[in-house]
């Protein structure tokens, strides 16, 4: 039996654990959160117990944790459970300092333990479809990615202010897809933000807007532009341009039913929020990260995927401050 602790106890750790202990031979022995309410819930859901950072570190029945905390604990506890050669699920990003993530990138190779980071949008069955296009040559080579992303709504100001900026919060997901469709990497990176949306968001020193470019080591090109307003929904799309094709990946919606009319034809709006678009792409991540560990297979997104990404959001937001192209 893998016996698995979480970090956490909010909308995500929910997604993660219930996904968790869908898999065979998987208990959840333990939940940690500093909210003790929403800790004892979510232990009481799932037959586990609440408990502290020190006594998961010190059991040796647990295998592996899950790191769904806030951003801030994130290295700390990577930190923590290499140094008790437990492996490791932790979500984005694995610290808001490229530095402090190299830190935990050295700590993990040393400790030689799995650690796969919650990069969820690589195991969407429609984005990975698409991948699989690519990687079969139906579009001969990529040469230009576009990707719009874009949310509902902007969350709640007070994380805004602690998120370490839209780049490293929002498009770090983006950052991740762009090294990962087109299988390469950036040697230069132009950005540029505005507030839009709500002019408290830049009084939190943030913005909710932004346009980047990014010109990859083949001479590829990469464009991404993201909004934290979006009044039709959670929308997620991308398209890949080839030497010898397209190949787009739409928005999801809760129905594909159309109806056409006299007035017009009429669709229902993508899903509403991240939750509901990725809950596939979560469930298959998590099945991804228990089969890895019980296989002893490599996982699909690691720390070193969580760096460069890190790397990316870091250099473009020194592009929007400082109104220049930052070279890599």
């Amino acid at each position: 039996m893998l016996q698995v602790a979480i970090f956490g106890a909010g909308r995500i750790s929910k997604i993660h654990s219930a996904n968790l202990v869908r898999q065979q031979g998987v208990r959840l022995k333990y939940v940690v959160d500093v909210h003790a309410p929403s800790a004892a819930a979510l232990a009481s859901e799932h037959g586990a117990q609440v408990s502290d950072i020190d006594t998961v570190f010190a059991d040796p029945e647990i295998a592996a944790v899950i790191i769904a905390s806030s951003t801030d604990s994130h290295a700390d506890l990577i930190l923590r459970a290499a140094a008790s050669g437990k492996h490791i699920f932790c979500e984005k990003p694995v610290d808001l300092t490229v530095e402090r993530a190299l830190v935990c990138a050295d700590a993990v190779a040393k400790a030689g333990v799995t650690a796969l980071i919650g990069f969820q949008r690589r195991y969407d069955p429609t984005f990975a479809a698409l991948k699989a296009r690519i990687d079969a040559g139906d579009i001969g080579v990529p040469e230009v990615l576009a990707i719009t992303s874009r949310d509902p709504g902007a969350p709640p100001l007070d994380y805004i202010r602690s998120s370490g900026g839209i780049f490293k919060d929002m498009l770090i997901h983006d950052f991740d897809v762009f090294r990962w469709i087109l299988d390469d990497e950036a040697v230069s990176v132009y950005a540029t933000a505005s507030v839009l949306t709500d002019p408290k968001v830049g009084e939190a020193g943030d913005a909710d807007t932004t346009a980047v470019t990014i010109r990859t080591r083949k001479g590829r090109l990469c464009q991404i532009n993201t909004s934290r307003r979006a009044a039709y929904g959670y929308d997620q799309r991308f398209e890949v341009l080839g030497s010898a094709g397209m190949l787009q990946a739409h928005n999801h919606r809760p129905t594909e039913v159309e109806a056409w009319t006299a007035s017009g034809v009429a669709t229902s709006l993508p899903e509403n929020f991240f939750l509901e678009r990725y809950r596939a792409a979560y469930a298959a991540e998590m099945a991804h990260f228990v089969a890895a560990l019980i296989d002893g297979k490599p996982v699909r997104t690691t720390v070193a995927d969580g760096l460069k990404a890190l790397q990316l959001a870091q250099a473009a937001e020194v592009s929007w401050r400082e109104r220049r192209i930052v070279e890599l």
